[in-house]
């Protein structure tokens, strides 16, 4: 009965959609109905600023922490932490508050990996950073970080369930980012800063 509590718990935190009521707060309209239409920390820096995008991202992360925490300090299993993770990543990607109009998952993906596991969180977020400057395409970075997080969860984590439910996340973000992988392909995706 734990298990489920704290999973339903995981799904409806990554449901709160942080871009969304940050952009109410600020009177910013819906970001789904605005520059690229994504509710996350891009799209927030170019409707409202350095300001919104960086309160998006803190909790958009955090609702990908806390639900893996909470269910860490309640001794549950590993397995369990998996799906608390995913359920948190889910909702984020279809938040039931929000007609299950998300995000691409990216800032509470990289929560909920750096609750899994901070050594293998860091190590993906530093690959982020890493593709980002050279590359300057935030897109790209998510989906190589991402693509790369299961390799650093198997390697830096004992639990192979980690591992694995790090890449049903790189896949549902590689198919939340189709858009943007079409955009790479053509060379049009915007640069950071660009």
């Amino acid at each position: 009965m734990l298990m489920i509590a704290s999973i339903v718990v995981g799904y409806l935190a990554g449901s709160l959609s942080a871009g969304i009521i940050v952009a109410r707060i600020m009177g910013l309209g819906d970001p789904r109905e605005g520059g690229s239409g994504n509710p996350g920390t891009t799209n927030l820096l170019r409707l409202g600023g350095k300001k919104a995008a960086i309160i998006t991202l803190l909790a958009d992360a955090l609702k990908g922490v806390l639900p893996v925490l909470a269910a860490q300090a309640l001794g549950l299993n590993s397995l369990t932490l998996a799906l608390v993770g995913l359920a948190a990543f889910l909702g984020h990607l279809y938040p039931v508050f929000f007609g299950f109009r998300g995000g691409k998952g990216i800032a509470t993906g990289f929560g909920v990996m750096l609750a899994w596991s901070l050594p293998a969180g860091i190590a993906a977020l530093l690959t982020w950073a890493f593709i980002a400057a050279v590359f300057r395409l935030s897109s790209l970075a998510a989906l190589v970080s991402f693509s790369i997080a299961p390799v650093y969860l198997w390697g830096l984590s004992a639990a192979p369930t980690l591992a694995l439910a790090s890449a049903v996340m790189a896949g549902l973000a590689a198919w939340r980012h189709r858009g943007n992988i079409q955009r790479l392909k053509a060379g049009t995706e915007p640069k950071i800063g660009g």
